[in-house]
């Protein structure tokens, strides 16, 4: 990785690394490869930079927001035929496995917004009421 030598240098590295994810949906690692700087110093510049982490969250807002803009892609996306003229079940399982790769990635990202949800409630009316829980042991012979 090339050495700052200037704040105009840094201040550049830091747009190319936050275009590079918001704008061209390039992962931390790729878009620091691509500014020149390594991922380390550019998250050390963000913990001693509210505004500049503050443009980092919402640049990485913006890449697992495009990682789901990407899922309908891959899925509107016509699977090719086979010479029969049968639809190519090795096509269909590449989507299927690119899919489930981001969607089991959004869950990790982005648990809250992405991530699956199990919600045990009644309705407003009838709420879900637990009065009492017993165990019961019960000894064969």
């Amino acid at each position: 990785m090339a050495k700052i030598t200037t704040v105009a240098d840094k201040a550049k590295q830091i747009e190319t690394v936050l275009s590079g994810m918001a704008l061209e949906g390039l992962s931390l690692r790729k878009a620091c490869l691509k500014a020149g700087v390594a991922r380390p110093t550019f998250l050390l510049w963000c913990d001693g930079d509210a505004v500049l982490a503050d443009r980092y969250t919402r640049a990485r807002d913006e890449l697992i927001d495009g990682i789901a803009d990407e899922i309908l892609l891959i899925a509107d996306e016509p699977v090719n035929s086979t010479d029969s003229g049968a639809t190519d079940s090795g096509a269909v399982n590449k989507q299927r496995l690119q899919i489930e790769s981001r969607k089991w990635l959004l869950s990790k990202l982005a648990p809250k917004k992405y991530g699956d949800k199990l919600e045990l409630s009644g309705d407003s009316e009838n709420p879900l009421l637990f009065s009492r829980i017993e165990r019961v042991v019960i000894k064969n012979g």
